[in-house]
């Protein structure tokens, strides 16, 4: 399994759903899993699910960064 892979797969899924992204929030386990359709061990879950809460923080840093360079 490529987790990166699947960790783009699951962010991309969020930033469209807006109840996934709750769900999301609420049971990121249950939320993944729904996203990629299997029952993944804990520590395969697990890293899944650190790799999304990373890169969703991250796109939302160049986001931010990208509205402060607009400002100037």
């Amino acid at each position: 399994m490529d987790i990166k892979a699947e960790i783009t797969k699951v962010v991309e899924k969020i930033m469209k759903d807006e109840n996934l992204k709750k769900q999301f929030k609420e049971d990121p386990v249950k939320a993944v899993e729904s996203v990629l359709g299997v029952d993944l061990p804990d520590d395969v879950v697990k890293k899944v699910i650190d790799g999304v809460k990373a890169k969703i923080t991250v796109d939302k840093v160049g986001d931010i960064a990208g509205a402060i360079k607009k400002l100037f």
